[in-house]
C-alpha cells in the first residue's frame, strides 16, 4: 500500500497588518510565513508530530549526513545555479 501525498494551493483574505506582523514573526521562529501557516493547519488538523522525537530524529539525520556548511548560509539564486 502506498500514501500519496497531494499539495494544494489556498487562498485567504488577510488584511495587510496582520500578513506583515505574522511575515515577522515567522521570520523570528527561522520559517518563511508559508511554513509557519502549514505548521499551524498541520497541529490545527492533529497533524503535528512529537516534536522530542522531531528533535531526535533530525539531530540521528544530521549525525549520519557527515555534511558539514561550518555555519555557511546558502542564498536561494547560488542553491539554483548551474555550472
Amino acid at each position: 500500500m502506498h500514501t500519496y501525498y497531494v499539495a494544494m494551493n489556498i487562498t485567504l483574505a488577510i488584511d495587510s497588518r496582520t500578513v506583515e506582523r505574522a511575515r515577522k514573526a515567522a521570520e523570528s521562529m527561522g520559517k518563511s510565513l508559508n511554513q509557519a501557516v502549514r505548521d499551524y493547519l498541520e497541529e490545527l488538523a492533529g497533524l503535528a508530530g512529537d516534536v522530542e522525537q522531531d528533535v531526535t530524529e533530525l539531530e540521528r539525520l544530521s549525525a549520519e549526513s557527515g555534511g558539514r556548511s561550518g555555519g555557511r548560509r546558502i542564498g536561494r539564486d547560488e542553491l539554483h545555479e548551474r555550472p
